[in-house]
């Protein structure tokens, strides 16, 4: 598994990039010095009479670049292809050690991924079985597929991987877990008066 910040201060950023320019940001970037991540997946194209399978971006439009706050950044933003620095006001904001580090998981998996809508509620997750055990999500069902969704929310992006559905314990909502444990303060107080 791929660990973030470990150099000094160092962070992910995201780096918004011209579309259909990803691959040559990652590549600029790296031939920089910089440690840069670009997450693809496989998808299959019918073209005329062919069948290609196409590398393309899970997060279209965006690079992943780390770097210390403190470093000149003119050396990033004058790479052709990058748009600009993903900021919150007028600062970079790193992207979440976490959540960098579940998308690194889910690619190092090897497991098929893909990109999805952005989701900011559902049924959270943790994977308890399988290559990606540990990872905690949302859980998605259809028809005929289960898929655990992983959010960068920095970017308001997601990716969705396979998975079955005995794989996965579902997680207590945030809001109930502290409701009820503020429930157990308040009778474990009333006990003590």
């Amino acid at each position: 598994m791929h660990q973030t910040g470990l150099v000094s201060g160092s962070c992910w950023y995201a780096l918004q990039v011209r579309q259909r320019h990803e691959k040559a940001v990652s590549a600029a970037l790296r031939n920089k010095g910089y440690e840069e991540f670009l997450p693809l997946y496989h998808l299959r194209r019918h073209w005329a009479a062919r069948i290609a399978e196409i590398e393309l971006p899970l997060f279209p439009g965006y690079v992943f670049c780390q770097f210390d706050r403190s470093d000149r950044r003119a050396p990033i933003i004058t790479t052709p292809g990058v748009i600009r620095i993903v900021v919150f006001g007028a600062e970079p904001v790193p992207v979440d050690d976490r959540e960098m580090a579940v998308v690194h998981e889910v690619i190092d998996s090897g497991i098929a991924a893909e990109p999805w809508p952005w989701l900011a509620a559902g049924q959270r997750v943790r994977v308890v079985h399988g290559a990606l055990a540990g990872l905690e999500g949302i859980f998605l069902e259809s028809k005929t597929q289960h898929r655990v969704v992983v959010s960068v929310t920095l970017l308001q992006r997601s990716l969705a991987v396979e998975i079955d559905s005995a794989d996965v314990l579902l997680l207590r909502p945030l809001r109930q877990a502290a409701l009820q444990h503020r429930g157990a303060e308040k009778s474990s107080l009333a006990g003590t008066t």
